[in-house]
């Protein structure tokens, strides 16, 4: 058996209530129960269950490896077992995030958000698990890239020896189906080039130079696997801490300034995320605005020892206050940019309905009189 621990958060949308604003605390409870029997048959180490929004979030430890069918097939069967019992209390949205048929070995491509690491466990190992809701899987380039290349954010990169030499980006086109990898801060504005359009460039992973995994994120975007829209991708993201990587408030650092994200109602607008504890990470004003959770664990010879909910904290107050001043802001822009998304970006939402339904009405623009030479010499229209 590997001497590396694998820890894989991987959640889904199976039922909301009410509406997109929550989830119900049964499916919680299932979920438990099912991953608590997983957990007896020794195919996990441990588990913690929890929720971000409407989603269920599904937390393991195991030492089956990253990808692993055994692991990813529980989580599958959990998601199906949530969503039969979704539908008998009529939930909002059952089962909407599995969007193939039956399991075929991965979850990845079949719906789920998946992030998952494999490492062997330092003397000390916190870790820190960011959820999010009503956004979509960029929304974690801005504070990834603070966390691990901006000494603004992050003191360390100066003045610690185990971080000067900076981190290895991993970043994905998820449209163009390639990856590629930037070293920073040699190549910083190389990878600034591609991570500021975070719809189709995402950072994937975080290694030091030496290639030991500092982060890992969730990059599955709905509306690309379903060809349609079918929901925010709500992703989610793992951070090791402390050592040879940054500090906890480092790592928490990034969202004291809430980032312009995409998302929230119908997917289809611009808002800021806001960093809540888990009591708060309930979207209902115009389904949002956009949240953020994070929870703190340690482990232990694989166990979860936790969580803390690192965002309960009066820290994070004004973070929390100026979201709600720039939501007011987009908020009374309706159904213009720059809070509504922009017609490149709608492609997967509802609005292509719209305009197929109404392209017949379009008509070609009038053309220009053409004119002609005066007496003088002067340009005038014709009749």
């Amino acid at each position: 058996m590997s001497q590396e621990i694998t820890i894989s958060v991987i959640k889904a949308d199976i039922g909301g209530m009410v509406g997109h604003s929550g989830i119900h605390t049964d499916l919680v409870a299932l979920a438990r129960q099912h991953l608590e029997e997983a957990q007896r048959r020794g195919v996990i180490v441990d588990y913690y269950v929890t929720w971000c929004g409407d989603d269920l979030q599904l937390i393991m430890t195991h030492r089956h490896g990253t990808d692993s069918p055994i692991v990813h097939g529980l989580a599958w069967e959990t998601f199906e077992r949530c969503t039969v019992k979704a539908k008998e209390m009529k939930l909002y949205g059952a089962g909407q995030d599995l969007i193939a048929d039956a399991f075929s070995g991965n979850v990845r491509g079949m719906g789920p958000g998946v992030a998952e690491m494999s490492f062997i466990e330092r003397p000390s190992e916190p870790i820190i698990i960011f959820m999010a809701d009503k956004t979509s899987a960029g929304a974690w380039n801005l504070p990834l890239f603070r966390m691990f290349a901006d000494p603004f954010n992050t003191a360390g990169l100066v003045i610690s020896p185990a971080l000067h030499e900076g981190f290895r980006f991993e970043v994905h086109d998820v449209k163009g189906h390639k990856r590629i990898f930037f070293n920073c801060p040699e190549e910083m504005y190389d990878l600034l080039v591609f991570i500021g359009a975070p719809g189709r460039y995402m950072i994937k992973a975080v290694y030091t130079k030496k290639g030991e995994i500092a982060a890992v994120s969730s990059t599955e975007r709905l509306s690309l696997i379903a060809g349609h829209y079918v929901g925010k991708d709500d992703p989610v993201c793992i951070v090791r801490a402390q050592g040879i990587f940054p500090a906890v408030g480092e790592i928490l650092e990034p969202f004291t300034m809430p980032h312009i994200v995409e998302g929230w109602m119908r997917g289809s607008h611009y808002g800021p995320l806001m960093p809540v504890p888990l009591q708060y990470a309930k979207c209902t004003r115009f389904d949002g605005p956009p949240r953020v959770v994070a929870l703190g664990f340690q482990l232990a010879d694989g166990r979860l020892v936790g969580p803390r909910d690192m965002f309960d904290d009066p820290a994070f107050d004004e973070a929390r206050r100026l979201c709600n001043v720039i939501a007011d802001h987009f908020r009374r822009h309706g159904p213009f940019e720059p809070h509504r998304l922009p017609m490149e970006e709608m492609e997967y939402t509802t609005l292509p309905e719209v305009a197929e339904r109404l392209a017949g009405r379009w008509e070609p623009l009038p053309e220009p009189h053409p004119a002609i030479a005066g007496g003088d010499g002067s340009a005038v229209e014709a009749d």
